[in-house]
């Protein structure tokens, strides 16, 4: 049954849209090329939306022939304004964007563990507030927040979880009390970090992948086919309660000591490094983990020559620089543990490729993956790739930005064709 021509022009505006929002201003010839419509419908449908104010023109092409053509229409980026949260355990982070993700503002603030709910939650407000009054952004259209802990799978509300501060769920409903004609999502921060390696990093040709989140704590996000999988009650990831070998005891239903967290947690992989011999300075110029840090040093410790060669001691000429035997066994040590729970994960999914993410992730790089990949092959029958994260603590604030973003556009794009 053939379309009805207002359904015809709701498709054909969402479609074009879409292009928009993907490839950025594009002239109504292109769009004609892109969309395969004819060029009185590519016309039709650019007045509509310029009408809607959802385009507008941008720009010239830079054509020689100079008409309608020649104009650049591109979605109109200041019709919304959008907030991302990066919420820790230790510190909130904010950025404030436009409808098109170009970033107005960003800004932090630390929040210690003894800091008490009431205040953690007005310096967190508070730095929202700042920077969106800052980028001329009120008010806001749609604000996502990134959470640790279980995010509900139909109320979409961030459940109490143990180990997890009270702030964390008072600040949601603080920030829409603040801004209250925002739409307020709140999403657990492995998903979203998921959702932008795939998009921006990692992922980017995956479809179906495991992100194995190693920051200050660990997780997991699951994409099969290219959906996210949260499970029936938004427990899927909680890695950390895996119960693996080489812990002292076994994880409970109120705390993952003694799961997987125990051998791969940040703390774990601090305390692995000193075994090791390895510790951070001082005093550290980076607010990333310190195992982040322990791992970037180890890292940058082994490839100062290639991986298994050593100078003769009666060698002539210049001797070779060697990686530092500390260095790499704390890294195969390390790449043992994490291997243990990608072996698990993979032996139940097969989902052919496991992205270490988070800044630990990041920090160890190939080396870290190579490692990883090598055990895997010998642990799991099935074919997995390694790869190291793209976008590392960072994750977390690009996803949440990309679901504000593709939020406020499925709303804004569908309203302007229920008007047309």
């Amino acid at each position: 049954m053939p379309a009805s021509p207002s359904t015809a022009r709701v498709i054909n505006d969402r479609l074009a849209l879409r292009l928009l929002q993907r490839e950025g201003p594009l002239t109504a010839g292109r769009l004609k090329e892109l969309t395969g419509l004819s060029r009185p419908t590519v016309a039709d449908l650019v007045e509509r939306l310029t009408a809607s104010g959802l385009v507008e023109v941008a720009g010239e092409s830079g054509e020689q022939r100079r008409g309608p053509n020649a104009k650049l229409y591109g979605i109109v980026a200041g019709r919304a304004h959008l907030a991302a949260l990066d919420v820790r355990t230790e510190g909130v982070t904010v950025l404030v964007s436009d409808l098109v993700g170009r970033v107005l503002a960003e800004a932090s603030v630390p929040i210690g563990g003894d800091t008490g709910t009431g205040t953690a939650v007005e310096r967190a407000v508070a730095l929202v507030e700042r920077a969106v009054k800052g980028a001329e952004a009120d008010p806001l259209h749609t604000l996502v927040v990134g959470a640790p802990g279980l995010v509900d799978p139909v109320s979409g509300e961030l459940r109490d979880s143990g180990g997890l501060p009270e702030w964390h769920r008072r600040l949601v409903a603080a920030l829409q009390e603040r801004f209250p004609d925002a739409r307020v999502h709140v999403e657990n921060e492995t998903n979203l970090a998921a959702l932008a390696e795939q998009r921006e990093g990692g992922a980017g040709d995956r479809d179906t992948f495991v992100l194995l989140w190693l920051g200050h704590g660990i997780g997991a996000a699951v994409v099969l086919d290219g959906d996210l999988r949260r499970g029936a009650s938004g427990g899927t990831g909680e890695i950390g309660f895996l119960p693996v070998p080489g812990t002292d005891g076994l994880p409970s239903a109120t705390g993952c000591e003694g799961g997987f967290h125990s051998l791969a947690g940040s703390a774990a992989i601090t305390a692995l490094a000193g075994e090791h011999g390895l510790t951070a300075p001082a005093r550290r110029r980076t607010d990333e983990p310190v195992a982040a840090e322990l791992v970037r040093r180890a890292v940058d410790a082994v490839r100062s020559a290639p991986a298994g060669r050593r100078a003769p001691a009666d060698a002539a000429g210049p001797a070779e620089r060697v990686p530092d035997p500390a260095a790499d066994r704390f890294l195969d040590a390390l790449a043992d543990r994490l291997t243990l729970g990608a072996a698990s994960v993979v032996a139940v999914l097969d989902p052919g490729c496991v992205v270490l993410g988070g800044e630990v992730g990041r920090a160890g790089g190939d080396e870290l993956a190579l490692r990883v990949a090598g055990r895997l092959r010998r642990m799991a029958p099935l074919p997995t790739r390694v790869r190291p994260s793209a976008l590392g603590g960072g994750a977390v604030l690009r996803g949440a930005l990309l679901t504000a973003r593709e939020c406020a556009q499925d709303e804004l794009f569908g309203s302007g064709e229920r008007e047309v």
